[in-house]
This record gives C-alpha cells, structure tokens and sequence, in this order.
C-alpha cells in the first residue's frame, strides 16, 4: 500500500497540512523546529491512531484547536484506491473512517497501512527492557499471521482475569479454573511468536552483515518462562508468589528477545551508531519477511536518518530500503547529506519552511 495523498488540519503546528509524496523515496528536509518530523508523526497517526512522539492528545492538537483530523488515500500496486481519515479531540475520543465506513478498531488501521519508524530514539529497542522487544515481535507476527490479534485479545483477557482472581486472594483450586482459560491461548500465543522469529532471524542476521561486520552476534526469543517445564506447572508452583505480587510473574506477557555478542548484551558493545545499524537491519527484516509472506509492503519512516551514521551506512540503508519497492520518508536536516545519496533512486524532495511544504 502507498499513500499519495496526506491531509491534516490543527496537526501540531500545522493549521493545514497537504502533501502529496513520491511513491518511493521522499526526502523532507528543513531547519530544526520547521516541522519536518510532525509530517512523519502525521503519517503514523494515520497508520495507528497515536503518535510515536508523544501519548498526550493535547501536545499534537493544535493549540486552542478542539480537535485534529488525519486524512490519507491509499493505493495498491494494482490501482485499487482506498481513503482512510481519523479525527480524534482533546477528550482522546477517536473516530476512524476507512473507505466512508466508521470503525472502532485501530487494528483495522494498522493492517492496512504496515508501517515502521527509526529514529534517533530506536536504540532503545535494545537498551529498554522487553516490553518494546515484544511490540517489535508482535508487529510482525500481527501482520503475517491472521490469527494472531484474537489469540492475543485472548490472552490479554484471561491474564487480567487471573490478576484479579490473584488480588482478591482466591485459593489455589479457583486459580487454577482460570489457569484453563489462559494456558491454551498462552502456548497459542507462543507458538505464533516462535515461529516467526524462526523465519524473521535468518534474514536479519543476512541484512546486519551486509551493514556492518559484528562477530558472534546472537538473538534468541525467550517465551517468558522455562519451557524445560510445563508452563500449568510453573504457574501452580509460583502461586503464592503469584498471590503475594498480585499478578502474574510467567508467561507470554513475559517474552523477550536476547540480543548478545560474545554472550554480552549488545547495548554493552555495539556504539550508538552501531545501534542504529542493529535495529535498522532488524527493522529492515521485518518488512522482507512481510513482502515474502504476504506480498505486501510496509511504509519506512526514517526521522533524522544522519544522525549517528556516516555516509557509507547511509547508503547501505538506503540501498537495502530500494530494494524492498517500500514508500520511504526520510527527514534531515541537511539536504545534501541524503540527496547526493538518492541520485539513482526515484525520489522527491520537499522542503519544509514555517510548517509550508515546498516541492523542490
């Protein structure tokens, strides 16, 4: 899917904001605070109803403004056209329209629109802890697998259930009762991780060698307990544990992935921009897999894609990115650290000056 058409009103600084990009790479350039990054915040929100900047409703609406409104038309590689709009106010209330029909589900949103962002903030893929490592994984598997979000909703309805049997101090025979309802969707829920970090590692390991030459590095999925014993068995032992924290310490909600090298955590050896390189190839992978698997392709947004990186990554980035057929968006800064990169590549550059887009 390819977006040729962005429109937002009361989005940040911009009071109307209108751009038509490129159907591959796009380079929006400008000075800092021009309103280059609100442009790729605007395309998120279209993709998944919130922004990556900020989880406050009041710091993107416009100020004095009530409400900000997103509106994007999409087109397949066979011409099929789809417009997709969302309004959400300072309340938080959301409204989501896709093809002239109101939907509730932003999941709807993000499965059209497949999108990853890197930014100057993506090493903490790495160094935070694993709550963002799973959103990366189930990213993934959300978008190659059909059913993965119910089994997830599943799942997330039958830990909150067993929390709230754990807080209210049931025994350990009523426990077990939602035990039943959790333990099926949790080796569900496991298995549809598994297997796709199985097919999603070759591939990162091909693009990370291709970036930069890192020996003995290592990523390995834990599914958030001991699989050496039968996850009914770890949950019955930890049950007064359980019952004394309130909620519950193993399980799916508990998955990782260990990135090492040399059996180091790599945040401990890899540099800043070594960092960048590592997630950018994992983040690259993704969108492989995804064309593999499902034909389809992701959008890649790439805020200050300079930073940290030299000009020969740049390149290697860029390079991996045209060959994946992706819709690009690239911000700096500076146009010719990019632009003299994008010579042989079909492109657009726009500039952003007083929150105007300039089609250079």
């Amino acid at each position: 899917m390819y977006l040729t058409h962005l429109r937002a009103q009361n989005f940040r600084n911009f009071t109307t904001l209108d751009f038509e990009p490129h159907l591959q790479f796009n380079l929006i350039y400008g000075d800092n605070g021009s309103g280059k990054t609100s442009i790729l915040e605007a395309i998120h929100f279209l993709s998944l109803g919130r922004s990556f900047r900020s989880h406050l409703i009041n710091r993107i609406i416009q100020h004095e403004a009530l409400l900000l409104n997103v509106f994007g038309m999409l087109n397949t590689p066979d011409n099929y056209h789809l417009n997709v709009g969302i309004e959400k106010d300072r309340t938080g209330k959301l409204r989501i329209k896709i093809a002239n029909e109101y939907t509730n589900s932003a999941a709807q949103l993000a499965k059209i629109l497949p999108l990853q962002i890197i930014n100057p903030d993506s090493y903490q893929l790495l160094t935070e802890g694993p709550k963002l490592r799973r959103e990366f994984l189930d990213w993934g598997v959300f978008h190659v697998e059909p059913l993965f979000f119910k089994t997830w909703q599943r799942f997330q309805k039958a830990l909150s259930q067993r929390n709230a049997a754990l807080q209210q101090n049931m025994p350990l025979n009523q426990i077990r009762a939602w035990d039943n309802e959790l333990l099926p969707v949790a080796h569900e829920l496991n298995r549809l991780r598994e297997s796709y970090f199985n097919q999603l590692i070759p591939i990162v390991n091909r693009i990370f060698k291709q970036l930069i030459t890192i020996e003995n590095f290592c990523m390995v999925y834990k599914p958030g307990w001991n699989q050496q014993e039968d996850l009914a068995t770890v949950l019955a032992n930890a049950y007064f544990r359980d019952q004394a924290l309130g909620y519950t310490q193993y399980g799916p909600q508990r998955a990782d992935i260990v990135i090492k090298i040399n059996d180091i955590p790599a945040q401990d050896i890899l540099s800043r921009g070594e960092q960048k390189l590592l997630v950018c190839a994992m983040k690259l992978a993704q969108g492989v897999l995804l064309k593999d698997t499902t034909g389809k392709t992701c959008l890649y947004l790439l805020d200050d894609l300079a930073a940290e990186l030299d000009s020969h990554h740049r390149e290697q980035v860029i390079k991996m990115l045209a060959t994946l057929n992706a819709q690009v968006f690239i911000t700096s800064v500076d146009v010719n650290s990019i632009g003299a990169l994008l010579d042989n590549i079909s492109h657009s550059k726009f500039h952003v000056e007083h929150n105007a887009i300039i089609t250079k």
